[in-house]
C-alpha cells in the first residue's frame, strides 16, 4: 500500500499537501520543507539506524524525513512546535504505527526524563533532524549537553554552521562553537545540500553534519564551567590577539601579562597567537594552568 503512493518528499506530493492544508512555510519558525529523496535517504544512511533502534526527530514539518525514519527505526518520536502542523502530520503519516508526534518545544523538554517516561533506557537512541536555521545552535548544544548522553546526532543545518563545528585550528571558522562541540563530539560533514532541495528555497546552502559522542577519557575536562569561561574569554574579540583577550579577562596589569606569558610558554602557545590558532588540547592545558 505504501509503495503505490508518492513519498511525502516528492515535490508533487509536497505541493499537494501544502495546497490541501493552505500551508505556507513560516519564516518565524525557519520552515523549509526538504523535497530531495536522495538527500533524505542519505541522512537516514548517515544515521546508521537499525530496526531495533529509536529515532528522535526535531521539526518534522509535513513528515518527509519522519516517513523515511519510520521505514527503518523501531519507533520515531517527532517533536513539532507548530501546532498547525499536528493535523497535517496525522494525515501524512497515518499509514505508520511506529511514529509518535509530540507538540512540544524541544528546548523545553527534559530529555533524560522523556527517555525514562517512555521506558527507553537500554535502547539505542539517535537524533536525526533537519534543524531550523535560526535556532540550530541552541538545539544542538542542548542535545550535546543533555543529561541523556545521546551517542549520535545527524543534523541538517546551515552549511556555514556545519563548517564552524567541524573546523580545525587555524581555519577562519574555528571558534568557541567549534570547541563547545568538539570537546564532546567527533564532528564531520556527511554531505552538502543545495538550496534547490527545499520548498521554499532558502537563501543559503545546507549541510548534513554527523556528531558521534567521544569516549569519556577523551573529553577529560575537570571543570567544564571554568573551561568554557577561558574559551569564551579567548574568543571575546576575534580581531584581537589571544593575549589581549585574556588581559581583558584577567586585568590589564604587568602581573597578569607575566602570568599569561608563563602559561603560554607551558602550553606551547606563541605570545602573538590568536585564539583560532590554539588547539583544544592547548585550551584544556591553559584552563588547568589558570586554575592553579
Amino acid at each position: 500500500m505504501t509503495q503505490n503512493r508518492l513519498s511525502i518528499a516528492d515535490p508533487i506530493r509536497t505541493n499537494d499537501i501544502m495546497r490541501k492544508y493552505k500551508l505556507r512555510a513560516k519564516k518565524s519558525l525557519g520552515q523549509n520543507f526538504l523535497t530531495n529523496e536522495k538527500v533524505l535517504d542519505g541522512i537516514v544512511d548517515a544515521s546508521g539506524l537499525q530496526a531495533d533502534e529509536i529515532a528522535i526527530e526535531i521539526g518534522p514539518g509535513i513528515g518527509a524525513l519522519t516517513e523515511k525514519l519510520a521505514q527503518v527505526a523501531q519507533k520515531v518520536y517527532a517533536f513539532e512546535i507548530d501546532e498547525n502542523l499536528i493535523p497535517v502530520l496525522a494525515d501524512t503519516l497515518q499509514y505508520y504505527d511506529n511514529i509518535e508526534v509530540i507538540n512540544q518545544d524541544i528546548l523545553k523538554v527534559d530529555l533524560d526524563q522523556f527517555v525514562k517516561d517512555h521506558n527507553l533506557e537500554g535502547k539505542t537512541i539517535k537524533v536525526v533532524a533537519n534543524l531550523p536555521y535560526y535556532i540550530t545552535t541552541p538545539i544542538m548544544l542542548n542535545l550535546i549537553n543533555s543529561d541523556y548522553p545521546f551517542q549520535s546526532l545527524v543534523l541538517m543545518m546551515q552549511k556555514e554552521v556545519a563548517e564552524r563545528i567541524t573546523a580545525n585550528p587555524g581555519h577562519r571558522e574555528y571558534g568557541s562553537l567549534t570547541i563547545a562541540v568538539q570537546t564532546q563530539m567527533k564532528a564531520r560533514i556527511d554531505r552538502i545540500v543545495g538550496r534547490n532541495s527545499f520548498i521554499p528555497r532558502p537563501k543559503v546552502d545546507s549541510a548534513v553534519a554527523v556528531l558521534d559522542r567521544l569516549p569519556k577519557a577523551e573529553i577529560d575536562i575537570d571543570d567544564p564551567v571554568f573551561f568554557n569561561k577561558v574559551v569564551r574569554s579567548s574568543f571575546a574579540h576575534k580581531r584581537k590577539s589571544l593575549m589581549n583577550n585574556l588581559l581583558n579577562w584577567q586585568g590589564r596589569t604587568d602581573e597578569s601579562r607575566e602570568k599569561i606569558k608563563a602559561i603560554f610558554e607551558k602550553c606551547g602557545i606563541a605570545e602573538n597567537a590568536r585564539a583560532e590558532q590554539v588547539s583544544i588540547d592547548q585550551f584544556k592545558q591553559m584552563a588547568e594552568e589558570f586554575k592553579k
